[in-house]
Order: structure tokens, then sequence, then C-alpha cells
């Protein structure tokens, strides 16, 4: 299933010929006829300074974006460990239930 499938040698293509032919005999016109050329620009030297500023705004967007994400992560948990907590008592109370329905069926 997985092994390659290699066509028979009859139909295989030689590595010297291409099964698409060539385009011969087409020239193409320039794109333009002024041919002037223009000196390439020269590249302004980079800047050096760090690569993260913090000033005291962006500093108290992060700090209560991060606050932020803390407490939707941890209302995100507290809901999980709550709809846990209140699955695990109804079956508790299930297997209660059950538990006094079979040991005494006669005392209905």
């Amino acid at each position: 299933m997985f092994t390659p499938k290699i066509p028979p040698p009859d139909t295989a293509p030689t590595p010297g010929t291409s099964l698409v032919q060539p385009l011969t005999g087409i020239t193409h016109a320039p794109a333009c006829t002024c041919h002037t050329t223009a000196p390439a620009p020269i590249p302004a030297a980079p800047v050096s300074r760090p690569a993260v500023q913090l000033t005291p705004g962006s500093l108290l967007v992060a700090a209560a974006g991060g606050t932020a994400m803390v407490l939707v992560v941890g209302t995100v948990l507290v809901s999980m460990l709550l709809a846990t907590a209140i699955t695990a008592a109804s079956v508790a109370i299930c297997a209660v239930v059950l538990r006094s329905l079979l040991n005494r069926p006669n005392n209905r």
C-alpha cells in the first residue's frame, strides 16, 4: 500500500526527454523604449534600538491583559471543577436511591 508505484519501463520517459515541447520562435518586445537606467537607491542605515520598548502605558496594558487572562482561565477552571462536583453529587444520590430500592424490595 505504501510502496511507490513505478510505471513499467516501456512507458516511463527517459531522463533526457521531456513531455512538454519547448516553445521556439517567440520574441518579446522590450517593456519600454526609453533605454534609460536610473541608479539604484542607497538603502538607509538601520537605526539600532532595542527590540521592545516598554512605556508606562504599554506596561499597564500588558499587566491588565495578563490579569484579565488569569481571571478568565481561573473562571473556566472553577466552573469545570464545579460541574464535576455537581455530577459526582448527583451520581452519589442516584447510587443511594438505587441501593435503598434494591435492598428492601418488599417494603414498598
